[in-house]
């Protein structure tokens, strides 16, 4: 990343990449509350209004945010199993909400505006489809994994469970069992099995 020295003052060089970085660093070195365009545009040596073209506003910042959290899932492999692939983007999840205990509670009251922040959720309806879950039930069940999966994992990294790691891994692979079962109950109920 370019110095504010060799940026200078206007927006040469400036990507939105480097506005998102400056903002996650800010988030996670002052909290949320501290995140503001002049305050990113401190960080990058730039003025406010050099930032608008690529966030837009404050509002912007914060979709934005939302955005790398969800980049930060695991690609998905349509290769695996539905089965495998659902495990593995669960234990990306939560490996997110470790990394981001604080800003990881956006996912909650933001939404999913950028192509790239939908990103898992088109993941994941595709797992779904793949399981053979009738195409009426795909959004409603995603939007539940989503709310349930991310539920437990911003309660884990927020130190809400107390119960020792084995303890909690084992609440984890239960919730995987119960998820993975409806869904192949589902899939059954229309006829389509595994795929």
């Amino acid at each position: 990343m370019k110095t504010p020295a060799q940026r200078g003052r206007g927006t040469r060089g400036l990507t939105r990449d480097e506005v998102l970085d400056a903002t996650l660093e800010l988030a996670e070195e002052r909290g949320l509350p501290a995140v503001s365009m002049r305050a990113v545009a401190d960080r990058l040596g730039v003025t406010p209004m050099a930032l608008y073209r690529y966030v837009g506003d404050k509002q912007g910042l914060l979709d934005g945010l939302v955005e790398r959290l969800l980049q930060e899932m695991p690609d998905d492999d349509p290769a695996l199993p539905w089965q495998d692939r659902m495990r593995a983007f669960g234990t990306g999840v939560r490996e997110v909400a470790r990394r981001h205990p604080e800003l990881f509670l956006l996912l909650f009251t933001r939404p999913t505006v950028t192509p790239e922040a939908r990103r898992p959720r088109n993941a994941v309806q595709a797992m779904l489809r793949d399981a053979g879950v009738p195409e009426e039930i795909v959004s409603p069940l995603q939007r539940l994994l989503d709310t349930v999966g991310m539920g437990l994992a911003a309660s884990e990294a927020g130190g809400r469970f107390t119960a020792a790691p084995h303890e909690i891994d084992q609440l984890y692979a239960l919730a995987e069992d119960m998820f993975i079962s409806a869904i192949e109950r589902y899939a059954a109920r229309d006829g389509a099995g595994d795929r």
